[in-house]
């Protein structure tokens, strides 16, 4: 594992007060909505938000494209390493 990818992980579970799940225990491939972690749409706000704040990259609430970014750790890894914000 990445330590991008342990470093986001650490940020959901910090930024949403998940005190029930360990970094490691997050599967860098599975869904982080409905399914997998089963986050919500008030969950993907603080998310972005936090990804904003701390890699400073841009997001679209409304887009396909950054729903798409959202789908995994695998996917939002990748959204920050094109946007060179690391």
């Amino acid at each position: 594992m990445s330590s991008l990818h342990l470093e986001l992980k650490q940020m959901i579970i910090d930024t949403l007060d998940l005190e029930d799940i360990a970094a490691e225990e997050i599967i860098n491939d599975e869904p982080l909505f409905v399914e997998g972690l089963c986050l919500d749409s008030i969950d993907a706000l603080e998310i972005g938000l936090a990804l904003q704040k701390r890699y400073g990259i841009k997001l679209k609430a409304d887009s396909e494209e950054t729903r798409q970014h959202f789908a995994s750790i695998n996917s939002l890894a990748l959204l920050i390493e094109s946007q060179g914000s690391r």
